[in-house]
Formats: C-alpha cells, sequence, structure tokens
C-alpha cells in the first residue's frame, strides 16, 4: 500500500498559459481537488459533517516548482499527512509527471495547512479534527501518527 492519497489528473489547455506550461495557481487548485477527492473516497461522513457546521479554513499553502509541465502531460498529485493538531491538520503534495514508458519525475512539491472550524459564519471557533477524518488519513501519515488508525 502507498504512503500517499494519489488524485490523478490530465493537463488541459486551459491550465496553460501564453508561452504552453502549466500556469502557477492551477498547482494549488490541484491540491484542493485532491483533498476533495479524498473526503470524497475515504472519509464522506466528513463531507456530511461540513454540508452541517463544520468548516475546513485553509491558513496556509504553497508550491516549490522544479520543471514545466505542458498540456495532456498526466499527473500523479501525491498527498500525505505531515502534521495533525487538535484543530489543524498538515499536507504535503508531491506533483509527479507520469510519462509513457512507465516512468516518474517530480515536477513540484507543496504544502497545505487547514484548521476545523465550527459554528455560523461570524461566529466560528476552532474544532477537534473530526475522528473519522483522523481515521481516513492515519495511512498517510508519518510513522507514529498512522498507529492512531490500526487496531490494537
Amino acid at each position: 500500500m502507498n504512503d500517499y492519497f494519489e488524485y490523478r489528473h490530465t493537463v488541459g489547455f486551459e491550465e496553460t498559459n501564453l508561452v504552453g506550461n502549466v500556469y502557477y495557481v492551477n498547482y494549488l487548485s490541484w491540491q484542493g481537488r485532491c483533498r476533495e477527492m479524498f473526503l470524497k473516497r475515504l472519509a464522506p461522513s466528513v463531507l456530511d459533517d461540513l454540508q452541517a457546521d463544520l468548516k475546513l479554513f485553509t491558513l496556509k499553502v504553497d508550491c516549490e516548482f522544479f520543471a514545466e509541465i505542458t498540456a495532456f502531460d498526466e499527473l500523479s498529485i501525491r498527498m500525505r499527512l505531515v502534521e495533525l493538531a487538535q484543530t489543524q491538520l498538515e499536507f504535503s503534495f508531491d506533483y509527479v509527471r507520469l510519462d509513457p514508458d512507465g516512468g516518474e519525475a517530480l515536477v513540484a512539491r507543496g504544502r497545505q495547512r487547514v484548521a476545523c472550524m465550527r459554528g455560523p459564519n461570524g461566529a466560528t471557533a476552532p474544532s477537534r479534527v473530526p475522528e473519522s477524518l483522523t481515521r481516513a488519513l492515519a495511512p498517510f501519515a508519518p510513522a507514529p501518527l498512522a498507529e492512531i488508525g490500526r487496531p490494537a
């Protein structure tokens, strides 16, 4: 089993600039999409919680670029849990170009810090990371955190 959650993406023309390479803001969009697909596939109860009063606020996001990518490149965006605190999470993202011959190349690396909040708009307060989210993230966490989701 992989130690990351994978979201696969094919770059489209609309994600490139006039020069033909991917516009930087798309990398940040793909982080969000990867996180959403993780919730959809592995933590659907958190989606129900988001319909109630849970809010996931992105506090910080960054991305470091190593190589250009262009339209029709196939990507694997690989999300890992870096840190789990009482009310916040930090994720890392590896952007890997998948070559037709089976090769891989790391083209970028990013991070994202998220806070869990609850309450009505204008009166939100920090909230513990939902237990169901903690369990779903356990396989993608550093070794000590990964023990959280394993039966004793």
